[in-house]
């Protein structure tokens, strides 16, 4: 084992990555039949259909979800921590597997870096995760523009052809209103310079001119999708739904409309299957789906949790963000969608966080740190408690008995984690101080312990709200029970959308997906700790017909990031006697 202070994390995925198991010890020491493994490289995607068949009165393993406090702009470790707590449940001789986001290649290009995790707590191969995987980003991609290209070449033709011309062609006019065109293109890649642009510039044969746009793929209502559905007939189905545009009398054009959903279906009919990583204890790990976790449910897919509580005993799950919008998302949509009930919430944490929240100096990304935040102040820690109580009670409200697990830096003092978990144990959860990162399985032993115990812990999960609220109400207990706001303000700009989607049944079953900040409670990144005596505005509601998502956003979002003054990828290279990459991190 590599010491993380002194090693890069491509240098500990490169040692460690010498004796990976191969996919076929892999199928051996997973009970995998033939041809339920699909190897590709160092790495294998898992025939879902097939093992989900086979094992489908097989009873589920447990269930344990992470999540965390509000964080700092440099995240707080849950994907650290989630691999981590799979290396200790192992190094506790249980059999054990988890399901992580795929990273997108804006993040891992720009400040953010991948999402392999870090130090001793790491998912390998490092390389092919953090740089496109087994392809599910590209099919994403390519099913995502197929429906746009449709979409203008529709607008195009209907332009220049006569209906008789049209109907020779065995097509009806769907009247696409250019001003309400509702999709754009993707790339993988933070590219602000894409975010508007015009297209079909030239003759009458090269496109339909009009306004347009790139977002970042994994935001795609695609990737949201995915994520969401139960097998592959729902995910065909929820394709055939995703609304393009809307015509001149206001009717959604889907892309069952332009006949492009099958032909989409058939570009991610592979992406159903998760692929299976490997921590650097050589733990199995499956990699599937990665949603935003503002306008989707930042979260693995439902296919991978299904799959791994067949395959576990016990399966750990992570959600985007913190608890406020990865855990209440987790909670009320996921599970709901899924059937599944978790059997435990982990809550990450750092002294450093609780440092910020206490009143610290303000942390921003591409800064260095203060000072203060690696020096002992008992004073800030206990000030910044509120926002980890507050979390807490979140957890709570389910049913469940939130476990806290203490993400370790050499800077933490005895007396500052002395603070934390006794705040945390008078809240009436369970702590744990963990060194997952430095120490790797080692290190995570006590909260693997806490949390296998915890498992065994009657409760009785259930989501925030009922279900059955109207929309208005939902939003209105989401921002008082989860955010802590007094209530909510629809603005002018949501009224006309809240009382359409309202009334009509058609969206009376979609999942409701409040968009925020993840820097603060409410919708102010600048307001840390707990705030006080707000009122969370919705400016606009977006629709997403495939994902069956109702957006209230309150707040401005972009869905196509921009690349920093000093991304990553100037430190990534290549050794050209090896072909192997350095630089990740």
């Amino acid at each position: 084992m590599l010491d993380p202070r002194e090693y890069k994390d491509w240098q500990i995925a490169e040692e460690a990555e010498k004796h990976m198991p191969t996919p076929a010890e892999f199928q051996k020491r997973l009970s995998l039949e033939d041809g339920e493994l699909i190897a590709y490289g160092k790495m294998a995607k898992l025939d879902f259909i097939s093992i989900m068949k086979r094992l489908e009165n097989k009873k589920n393993g447990k269930y344990i979800e992470v999540t965390a406090i509000t964080p700092t702009p440099f995240g707080e470790g849950k994907s650290t921590t989630s691999i981590g707590l799979i290396e200790g449940l192992g190094k506790l001789g249980l059999d054990v597997g988890g399901c992580l986001r795929q990273p997108s290649g804006g993040p891992t290009m720009n400040i953010k870096g991948t999402a392999a995790g870090g130090g001793n707590s790491l998912l390998i191969p490092m390389t092919e995760f953090s740089l496109g995987l087994t392809g599910d980003i590209n099919d994403i991609s390519n099913a995502h523009n197929l429906a746009m290209l449709a979409l203008n070449a529709r607008m195009q033709h209907e332009y220049n052809y006569s209906d008789e011309v049209l109907f020779s062609k065995g097509l009806r006019r769907l009247d696409i209103d250019s001003r309400r065109v509702e999709f754009g293109w993707v790339i993988d890649f933070s590219a602000q310079c894409l975010r508007n642009i015009i297209i079909g510039l030239g003759g009458k044969m090269d496109g339909f001119t009009m306004s347009s746009h790139f977002n970042i793929t994994v935001s795609s209502e695609l990737m949201a999708i995915l994520a969401v559905a139960r097998d592959l007939a729902d995910l065909r189905q929820r394709i055939s739904e995703i609304i393009l545009a809307y015509d001149k009398y206001g009717n959604p054009v889907t892309t069952a409309d332009l006949e492009v959903d099958g032909a989409m279906a058939a570009w991610m009919r592979n992406t159903i299957n998760p692929t299976l990583c490997s921590t650097v204890e050589y733990q199995p790990c499956f990699v599937h789906a990665g949603p935003f976790a503002n306008i989707a449910i930042g979260q693995s897919s439902i296919i991978g949790d299904r799959l791994g509580l067949k395959m576990f005993d016990y399966h750990i799950t992570e959600s985007g963000f913190a608890a406020d919008i990865g855990f209440e998302k987790f909670a009320d949509v996921k599970c709901p969608l899924s059937g599944l009930k978790p059997d435990v919430s982990v809550l990450v944490a750092t002294i450093r966080s609780l440092k910020m929240h206490g009143g610290g100096p303000q942390v921003m990304p591409g800064r260095p740190i203060a000072s203060e935040y690696y020096q002992s102040n008992p004073g800030l820690v206990e000030a910044g408690l509120e926002n980890l109580l507050h979390h807490i009670a979140t957890v709570k409200k389910t049913g469940l008995t939130p476990v806290v697990c203490l993400n370790s830096f050499d800077s933490d003092t005895k007396e500052e984690v002395r603070i934390v978990r006794d705040a945390v144990e008078a809240a009436g959860a369970k702590f744990a101080v963990s060194e997952h990162w430095r120490y790797g399985g080692e290190g995570a032993i006590e909260l693997a312990e806490v949390v296998k115990e915890t498992c065994e812990q009657p409760h009785d999960f259930h989501p925030i709200y009922d279900l059955s609220l109207p929309l208005k109400d939902k939003v209105e207990m989401i921002a008082k029970e989860v955010y802590g706001a007094d209530g909510v303000d629809w603005l002018p700009s949501s009224l006309n959308k809240l009382k359409e989607y309202s009334e009509n049944p058609a969206y009376k079953d979609f999942s409701v997906i409040v968009v925020k900040t993840h820097l603060s409670l409410s919708h102010n990144p600048t307001l840390k700790g707990v705030p006080k005596n707000w009122r969370l505005p919705i400016r606009d509601i977006l629709i997403y017909g495939g994902a069956r998502f109702i957006c209230p956003c309150a707040g401005d979002i972009s869905l196509m990031p921009g690349t920093a003054s000093d991304p990553a990828y100037r430190r990534v290279d290549i050794d050209v006697n090896t072909g192997k990459v350095k630089g990740l991190f």
